[in-house]
């Protein structure tokens, strides 16, 4: 069994996008990559550019680049977001006001220990990210004795009145009040802030043979986390460029400017081709020759739900990551784009799979389309499968992450 210690630390670490950017971006300095604020100056060989809860990373080729190996993915997962004006009091209860964010699977937010992450905006400018991962929050489900159908016609949640969370009976302070404590500054002093819930449940193994994990945001911290070490772990490329793009906001349409439709990765590239001397049409050309890996977890057959799958391209957990392909182009995955990479797969001795969603079940969306409509480089959707997807937590193999990393590493010195 692979170690997951890194892996453990990486999701126990990272609850909001915030948190995810400046996990990776330790982790680049740690090993000598230079952070840089403008695409103007002279880019370091080894650098990274962090934008709020983005962060994308490259190293330079030793001779002129022909071309671009981007692997993308996103540091956002659905989960319950803290209003600017939180604070509810009502019923002898003290509650938080919330907006659900992206596609959240509701129900597995209930009777659980929530703690409270972010970013707090400060007037005199600066930046600060927190995390309490106590037990902050919880949103009690009704008692099965005022639901008595709830088994039978199942659970219907309304959004705006039964996602409330309670943090306490008798606080005499407000959630501002608290967030100041946490950041070390008087409440006065706060501009803004960007607060999430999150489980605080540790990642671990599952099973008698811990031959899965269960963690919070596996969607898609694992393949953040495979795509940052597969960078570390490869050697720099003679005529390939390697870029690792961590986005926010994929969960909810990646329209925002650190979002995979933003314009930091096009700018990013362009940068990099001026600063190796390539003139604009030579910078088309080198994407034309490009490769893009977008990614982002799959569905995994569900043992309860053999149904729900199409049974003939359903991936399995622990036999290495899923090829998604969908010929409405909610994947970028073309034939071309599969072929290269499985045969790289099989090269290096990697198994994987291929996902194809049913017909009459369509399937969710990625980075991968918009990253291949912006640029025009070829661009391959693989993930890791799961179970649980969108859930406060999630369930993947334990095997998995380390099968996708490598994969990630042999599509860099393909």
């Amino acid at each position: 069994m692979p170690d997951q210690t890194e892996l453990f630390t990486w999701l126990d670490s990272c609850p909001t996008p915030h948190h995810v950017a400046d996990m990776a971006a330790r982790v680049l300095e740690e090993n000598g990559f230079e952070r840089t604020t403008q695409l103007g100056a002279d880019l370091p060989v080894n650098g990274y550019l962090l934008r709020d809860g983005s962060i994308h990373a490259w190293r330079q080729s030793t001779q002129d680049s022909q071309e671009f190996l981007i692997i993308g993915a996103h540091t956002d997962s659905p989960n319950l977001r803290i209003n600017p004006r939180p604070d509810i009091a009502r019923h002898g209860w003290h509650q938080l006001s919330v907006e659900i964010y992206g596609g959240v699977l509701l129900n597995s937010w209930l009777d659980r220990d929530l703690g409270v992450a972010g970013r707090v905006m400060l007037t005199d400018g600066r930046s600060l990210l927190f995390s309490d991962n106590s037990a902050i929050a919880r949103i009690p489900q009704l008692a099965i004795h005022l639901d008595r159908d709830v088994n039978d016609k199942g659970l219907s949640l309304d959004r705006q009145h039964h996602l409330v969370p309670v943090w306490g009976t008798s606080q005499k302070s407000s959630f501002l009040d608290w967030l100041a404590t946490k950041v070390h500054c008087q409440p006065n002093e706060i501009a803004a802030f960007d607060a999430q819930l999150f489980d605080i449940t540790k990642a671990a193994y599952l099973g008698a043979d811990h031959s899965l994990i269960a963690s919070g945001r596996l969607d898609d911290q694992v393949s953040c986390w495979a795509a940052t070490n597969a960078l570390l772990q490869t050697s720099q490329q003679k005529n390939k460029t390697v870029v690792v793009s961590l986005f926010d906001h994929e969960e909810v349409g990646s329209h925002s400017a650190v979002g995979a439709a933003g314009p930091v990765l096009e700018h990013l590239l362009e940068a990099l081709s001026v600063g190796q001397g390539a003139s604009r049409t030579q910078h088309f050309d080198r994407l034309a020759n490009s490769l893009c890996i977008s990614a982002d977890n799959a569905h995994a057959v569900h043992p309860n739900y053999p149904e729900r799958h199409d049974l003939q391209h359903a991936p399995l957990v622990n036999h290495g990551p899923a090829i998604k392909l969908n010929s409405n182009q909610r994947y970028a995955t073309s034939s071309r784009g599969h072929a290269l990479v499985q045969t790289i797969a099989q090269q290096a001795d990697i198994a994987v799979q291929v996902f194809v969603s049913r017909n009459n079940l369509p399937c969710g969306s990625t980075i991968g389309p918009i990253a291949a409509t912006r640029l025009g480089v070829e661009t391959v959707d693989v993930g890791v499968p799961q179970l649980s997807m969108h859930s406060a937590r999630e369930l993947c193999g334990a095997q998995d992450p380390a099968a996708l990393q490598r994969l990630m590493c042999a599509v860099i010195v393909a």
